[in-house]
């Protein structure tokens, strides 16, 4: 018989956290800490397999499931001598979701279940506190109402803020027993008018429900954009988590919070967390109460850290962090509750952090012998280090503070106000920069907070929604700023007598939780020493070498500070649409004949030479791959009247003559048109000046610097034949120039493997080439037959409908364009075993194409400038993967 429940605490613990794809990461990590002897509260997991088999047979449960729940209940009530759905001794569990990898707010949670009209009396007796007892009732009403039965978690607010508003409080702890049993009646009420039907009072029903909510919440809207957002399969499915439930709001012995064995901002090995006094675990998240510091070193003036209020259970917290870092040997993220000054925990796992507290936290545990330098390497996230990549704000620029919260996750933004996640994504779409204000956010808001800059709430700590999911999208997050007064009706956040506007611009800082009106200038990063570790450990590792595509002395020099080995592309068309030189290039085109052209090749060959002189430099010696002329000539020529008209002026022309040669070279498909190669076939004189060019710079540079060494690319080859032909015109403009100087300089001439054709020849291509550079832009282009200008209207229509598992252009398409890749490369190095390889599409910077990469035996990848670190990183963790298996399998 399938087991489909396991138990964990009191003495029996049927998982560990090896399990994890089992019993998801809660269930797993449950087991564990009750296994090392921790306080866990008994509980039972019922497997993701359940998950798996209730979609696969329409929502309908496996035969054997509910007998086993059953055992697994009699356990628990065993264990704490309480019976589910007793009147006088009830006991109450909670029901939580988990899933293998932690997705913060994606999952639903269910509180103080087993309560109805006849055991809130119960409990009420049992503990002696009536206030509590009815406190927990409504909390549960209105978790199950929400989570469970649908209901907008506004009404439920309303109802509470009406009985305070009635009573003259301000904090829900003021309230009596009396008030919480009129929200109660109120909350019934209002759900049966909601739903059509009395709230459920029997315990069995109560708790199908809540565990067929957490199933359902797995395929919910704001679950599958998380799943999307972080690449989770949608068939791993989640486990369902039943525990005793322990108490945090029994009164001021009673406390529920969530800490971090080290600073998830920083890295800073202090304990850090927060906490509320008499409060259960949804609070501290929610953001709904402004929670406190754990430890005192964390604590503002007038701030009681737990460590002063509790310091009984804080030195037992404190001796948990140490065990539980110790044994899973790495950051952990807890949560915990005390009742009547006992400890209880509900939950470890690998606590998400910033960027920066990735590199130190992996840094320091390496050098304190807790992990091997490898697990550092694995530990940071590639794509993460995108968070330091980007400025922070200038010290010296002139600031104007509007307000300050807490900073709840590192970096700069500046953008305009909009105070919805559906208006953040539209207007992100339109290419503007945009600062998503918020009373608080939740799970609904995702997208919105994908598509922001920066996210700014006025409620909320630390630990809430925003802050976690900001840090974990390396989105600068300022949180809790309570003296900002948000209207959404008005489209106004107000603070000190000043109003800002929706679409007004204003700037975050998240290191510090500073919030300025108006746009404030930025700084580049500077890296940190932790960075420079990594990396140097990284470097050690790596079989890959890392270039970038790079074509601006400015792109040239920051890729080369972020430790790029050269260029892997140069495209020098972007320099032919300097001001400077468009009117010559543009002569060029209208020339009726070669000599024409020649003439007006002629006038760019020295602002050529100089482009490759200033890269030449900047490289010292490194490789340069220069890609001769690709795009089709229609490209550089005017679209407009006015434009058209303003061209034929400075040519000394008239703008029909000019017109007409625009509509000779427009074509109906032009990346299959008369481009790359075909350009250098016709036309040779082009390729020939940009050769000439290359050569005659680097003979220049060669006098004073360390001699560079150009790679010629001739793009978008066929056929062989055409290769020979262009590669002729190379080698023809490099004895002329080297006859003419005197002097020689190493290079090489390959091709760009961009059609499926190149692919499936790449034996006869290899025989003149000395490297393939595979453009997997276009490469994925003609494979797919897709346009990369038009497929965003669908492609992510096809990622969410599962027909594609990622967008081919940002990861590449192992399957199809991967294969004709790996094709190539067979090929290629059939006939020569050394050539070179490399990849230098947009791929180049995608970790996951990177690890594609290194499968392959490519020689090196390229991409932008500010993803080599990211290359850098991806490639080391590629070449560990390929011989410790155990991180792949993980």
């Amino acid at each position: 018989m399938t087991k489909w429940v396991y138990n964990f605490g009191a003495g029996v613990n049927d998982g560990n956290a090896s399990l994890r794809n089992l019993l998801g990461g809660k269930g797993a990590n449950l087991a564990e800490m009750a296994s090392i002897d921790l306080p866990v509260p008994p509980g039972f997991t019922i497997t993701t397999e359940v998950c798996t088999a209730y979609y696969d047979n329409d929502r309908n449960y496996p035969a054997e499931l509910k007998a086993q729940v059953d055992a697994a209940l009699a356990r628990i009530e065993e264990a704490v001598g309480r019976k589910f759905g007793d009147k006088d001794k009830p006991l109450l569990v909670s029901v939580r979701s988990g899933a293998r990898v932690s997705m913060p707010g994606m999952m639903d949670t269910v509180l103080n279940l087993g309560l109805n009209d006849t055991t809130v009396l119960g409990l009420a007796v049992g503990s002696g506190d009536s206030r509590f007892a009815w406190d927990s009732y409504r909390r549960f009403i209105q978790m199950y109402g929400s989570v469970v039965l649908g209901v907008d978690h506004h009404r439920f607010e309303e109802i509470i803020e009406h009985v305070k508003l009635e009573a003259d409080v301000i904090e829900d702890t003021a309230l009596t027993p009396a008030h919480w049993q009129q929200v109660v009646e109120g909350y019934k009420n209002m759900v049966a008018e909601e739903i059509g039907k009395p709230f459920p009072q029997d315990p069995q029903d109560q708790l199908w429900g809540a565990i067929s909510a957490v199933f359902g919440s797995w395929m919910n809207p704001r679950a599958n954009v998380y799943r999307r957002l972080h690449d989770i399969p949608a068939n791993w499915g989640t486990a369902v988590n039943v525990q005793a439930m322990v108490f945090g709001n029994m009164g001021d012995d009673c406390a529920t919070g969530v800490c971090f064995t080290r600073d998830p901002s920083t890295g800073l090995n202090e304990f850090y967390g927060e906490y509320l006094v008499n409060a259960q675990g949804e609070d501290v998240v929610a953001g709904i109460r402004t929670p406190r510091p754990l430890s005192q070193a964390y604590a503002k003036p007038g701030e009681v850290s737990m460590e002063v209020a509790l310091p009984e259970a804080y030195v037992e917290l404190k001796n948990v962090r140490s065990i539980l870092e110790t044994h899973y040997k790495d950051m952990q993220d807890i949560e915990f509750t005390v009742q009547q000054n006992k400890l209880y925990m509900l939950q470890t796992r690998s606590g998400k952090r910033s960027a920066a507290a990735s590199l130190r936290i992996a840094v320091e545990m390496a050098e304190e012998g807790l992990i091997d330098r490898n697990t550092a390497i694995m530990r940071v996230n590639p794509s993460a280090l995108d968070q330091l990549l980007h400025p922070t704000l200038d010290p010296k620029a002139e600031k104007k503070q509007f307000a300050k919260g807490l900073p709840a996750s590192p970096g700069a933004a500046s953008g305009a106000v909009v105070f919805s996640a559906d208006e953040a994504e539209f207007r992100a779409q339109r290419g503007e920069s945009v600062v998503l204000v918020r009373i608080e956010t939740s799970p609904e808001d995702i997208h919105g907070m994908h598509a922001a800059r920066g996210i700014l709430t006025t409620r909320g700590g630390m630990t809430s929604h925003a802050a976690v999911v900001a840090r974990g999208m390396g989105r600068p997050c300022v949180a809790g700023a309570g003296g900002i007064s948000v209207d959404y009706g008005a489209q106004t956040l107000s603070a000190g007598g000043v109003t800002i506007r929706a679409g007004e611009i204003l700037t975050i800082d998240g290191a510090t939780g500073e919030v300025f009106a108006g746009s404030v200038k930025m700084i580049e990063p500077q890296l940190s020493g932790d960075f420079g570790t990594l990396m140097g450990w990284a470097d050690e590792i790596r079989r890959l070498k890392v270039r970038t595509n790079a074509e601006t002395p400015l792109d040239a020099e920051t890729a080369r500070k972020f430790g790029a080995e050269g260029i892997g592309l140069c495209r020098t068309e972007h320099m032919f649409f300097d001001p400077a030189r468009i009117g010559a290039v543009r002569q060029m085109i209208m020339a009726k004949d070669e000599a024409g052209r020649r003439t007006a090749l002629a006038k760019l060959l020295p602002f050529q030479r100089e482009d490759f002189i200033s890269l030449f430099k900047i490289m010292e010696g490194l490789p340069v791959t220069i890609r001769l002329l690709d795009p089709p000539l229609h490209e550089f020529l005017p679209h407009g009247e006015a434009e058209l008209k303003e061209v034929a002026d400075a040519l000394g022309m008239d703008a029909a003559t000019i017109k007409e040669r625009a509509e000779e070279l427009s074509e109906a498909n032009p990346m299959l048109g008369h481009r790359g190669c075909r350009l250098g076939v016709t036309y040779p004189e082009i390729y020939e000046m940009q050769a000439r060019a290359i050569f005659e710079a680097a003979v220049e540079v060669s006098k004073t610097a360390k001699a560079p060494v150009p790679e010629i690319m001739i793009p978008l080859v066929g056929t062989k034949r055409e290769l020979d032909i262009t590669r002729a015109q190379v080698e023809r403009m490099a004895k002329a120039v080297f006859e003419e100087t005197g002097k020689t300089v190493e290079y090489s001439i390959g091709t760009m493997i961009e059609l499926p054709r190149a692919a499936l020849t790449a034996d006869q291509i290899a025989e003149s080439a000395d490297f393939f550079s595979f453009g997997t832009n276009d490469l994925t282009q003609t494979v797919f037959g897709l346009s990369r200008d038009d497929a965003g209207k669908f492609l992510p229509a096809y990622v969410e409908q599962g027909i594609l598992p990622k967008d081919p252009f940002v990861s590449i398409d192992v399957d199809g364009v991967g294969a004709l890749v790996r094709i190539a490369a067979e090929k290629g190095r059939s006939k020569k075993d050394k050539l070179k390889l490399g990849i230098c599409g947009e791929h180049g910077g995608d970790p996951a194409s990177i690890a594609f990469c290194e499968s392959v035996g490519l020689d090196y990848v390229s991409c932008s400038p500010y993803r080599v670190p990211v290359a850098r990183l991806a490639a080391a963790q590629a070449a560990i993967e390929a011989k410790e298996t155990h991180f792949r399998d993980k």
